[in-house]
């Protein structure tokens, strides 16, 4: 099981921490929508419960619920600035 970031993600989520003055890195999840399927959940992560699992990359934590890690193993987060 992995989840990972991209230089680029990690440099924009360190950045927003510091900014944010607190946090551990990413909370990343799944949602149930009603009968379309599943959304994507980002949010900061501020601290890590007993039922999360954790993925660190560099200084970054990567937290994800244990319910939505099979809906995101081997995802990759990046993040590009475009216009």
């Amino acid at each position: 099981m992995s989840i990972s970031l991209t230089d680029s993600a990690m440099t924009r989520v360190r950045d927003h921490i510091a900014r944010r003055g607190s946090g551990i890195g990413l909370r990343l999840g799944v949602k149930k929508t009603g009968c379309n399927g599943f959304s994507y959940v980002i949010d900061y992560a501020d601290e890590v419960h007993s039922e999360d699992i954790v993925f660190e990359q560099s200084d970054i934590k990567v937290v994800v619920d244990n319910d939505s890690l099979p809906l995101l193993d081997g995802t990759e987060i990046d993040f590009e600035k475009d216009g």
